[in-house]
């Protein structure tokens, strides 16, 4: 308790900051930092949330899941490669210049140039600009998706980032590993304009005096936004009153924070699916379809789920959840230890064999005790891991480096789609296109990506589904990957303010709405 207490005093020492009298003041405590400024440098969870306090989309997702005008007012399909796009007039940028077509059309070639997004932007052909407040967004063949995508295109400032830096770079360099000026320097539409910041310790956000949207329900004048990797630290910081928000809320703390008073729990389903994926060139005997079915075999997912995650998460057997297109109900969890060693000895390997692992252990909720548990459970069909975790800002390098056998991998589908999880997760790596980006497991299967691919295009909403479910059980027979289950999203915060109204299944809370009483 005496460590808890320091840890807290420490947390309210970071957070100490003068404020004019009168002002509202929302103090944040996320389990992680924003790795940078630049909304294009990283397509993460953390990084898009960052880009709807800064910047603005087109449109953007409601609570329940339709669209709504953000920078786009309106929007009309001229046929069926094209929709046209009314854009909103009078909006300012944060450096006070005006947003433009223009600014949508460079922001959208910018966005293409990243590793991160190049899949993800595979099915466009471009945007044509047809006057100051109007572009045409063209698809290169019949996509069911366009609207959904439209929620990701957030306008940049072309003017504040053509040039030169200080050190002579381009400032509209996307760099993932090293200095830009992208990565310290922000200029969005939105209502939060970075006024401090040092990665890992905090950020300053001031509401924009010119921000367009004056519907909005927002009364906070400054955010602080502070990365507290600890659980019992964050909670601790809340309880204490230091901060008036944290997320995730770790599953063991629920009922404490239920039992305060002062504090509010919040939770809302979410659709990221935590899994793990075996890398089949780093490691031979995974080539082999019985090891991968053993290895999901000896993982009790349902396990995990109840004594890890304190039931808060559901137990899950293939990448979409329950009401995406691509959900197959006739698939399910498949702990069994005596089949998971029968199939290891089939394989000839019933002694077992040696291999890494890497895990974060501040990304996902209980991530290094996931990763902790699947050691333990695959030590009793004879494989031995060795396994590291690592702060976030570290993880995503390696992950990228493919420096593991097995690596942990968490995704939320960008367009709130079952296809989207096999464009990044399960279709055949490829650097031109973009597909399998974050295939760390080198999984590939033709099938697979000729039905992602058709299932793009395919504008009939009962065929798309059966294409996609006919993925999705080619992936459970092939064990594609562990799965593992979809996270639930948990926040909480003092009882004045307003959280659920903020709120959504993207985990993307939108708190340039947030009201504080």
């Amino acid at each position: 308790m005496k460590k808890l207490i320091i840890l807290a005093l420490s947390v309210a020492l970071v957070l100490c900051f003068s404020f004019s009298a009168g002002a509202k003041t929302f103090k944040v405590a996320l389990d992680a930092d924003p790795v940078s400024l630049d909304p294009h440098v990283q397509l993460s969870g953390g990084m898009l949330q960052l880009s709807h306090w800064c910047f603005d989309p087109l449109v953007r997702w409601t609570k329940k899941m339709t669209f709504e005008p953000r920078l786009a007012t309106k929007w009309e399909r001229l046929d069926p490669l094209t929709i046209r796009f009314y854009l909103r007039k009078g909006v300012k940028f944060h450096s006070g210049n005006t947003f433009t077509a223009k600014d949508v059309k460079w922001s959208f070639d910018r966005m293409r140039t990243s590793v991160d997004f190049k899949g993800l932007l595979e099915p466009f052909e471009g945007v044509t600009i047809i006057d100051n407040y109007t572009v045409d967004i063209k698809t290169k063949k019949p996509y069911a998706l366009l609207l959904n995508m439209a929620t990701y295109f957030f306008a940049m400032d072309s003017k504040f980032y053509t040039g030169k830096d200080a050190n002579g770079q381009p400032k509209d360099a996307i760099v993932k590993i090293g200095p830009s000026f992208a990565l310290n320097h922000e200029s969005g539409t939105g209502p939060f304009v970075v006024t401090y910041r040092e990665h890992g310790v905090k950020t300053v956000f001031d509401r924009f005096k010119d921000y367009w949207d004056k519907k909005s329900p927002g009364n906070v004048d400054k955010m602080i936004l502070t990365p507290i990797k600890e659980d019992a630290t964050r909670v601790a910081a809340l309880l204490s009153g230091d901060v008036d928000f944290i997320s995730p809320v770790p599953p063991q703390d629920f009922k404490r924070i239920k039992a305060d008073p002062h504090v509010k729990l919040v939770t809302c389903n979410g659709g990221r699916i935590i899994t793990f994926q075996m890398n089949q060139e780093r490691k031979p005997e995974f080539k082999d379809v019985r090891v991968r079915k053993a290895m999901v075999y000896a993982v009790n997912n349902t396990g995990i789920v109840k004594k890890i995650m304190k039931g808060t998460a559901t137990v899950a057997a293939q990448q979409g959840p329950e009401g995406y297109a691509g959900y197959k109900a006739s698939l399910k969890p498949r702990y069994n230890l005596k089949k998971a060693r029968a199939l290891m000895k089939e394989a000839g390997l019933e002694k077992g064999f040696e291999c890494t692992m890497i895990a974060p252990n501040n990304r996902y909720v209980n991530d290094a005790k996931i990763a902790e548990a699947t050691v333990q459970m695959l030590a009793k069909i004879n494989i031995k891991v060795n396994l590291k975790t690592m702060p976030k800002a570290q993880y995503w390098d390696e992950f990228d480096a493919h420096a593991a056998d097995i690596q942990m991998i968490g995704w939320h589908s960008d367009t709130e789609d079952s296809g989207n999880f096999s464009e990044f997760l399960a279709m055949c790596p490829d650097k031109k296109t973009g597909y399998g980006q974050y295939n760390s497991g080198m999984y590939c299967n033709k099938k697979v990506d000729e039905l992602v691919i058709a299932a793009q295009s395919e504008t009939d909403l009962k065929k798309r589904a059966a294409m996609l479910q006919e993925v999705e059980q080619i992936l459970y027979d092939d064990a594609a990957f562990i799965p593992f289950h979809w996270q639930n999203h948990s926040y909480a915060g003092k009882k004045n303010i307003g959280i659920a109204p903020v709120i959504n299944t993207m985990n993307f809370p939108y708190f340039g709405d947030i009201v504080i009483k």
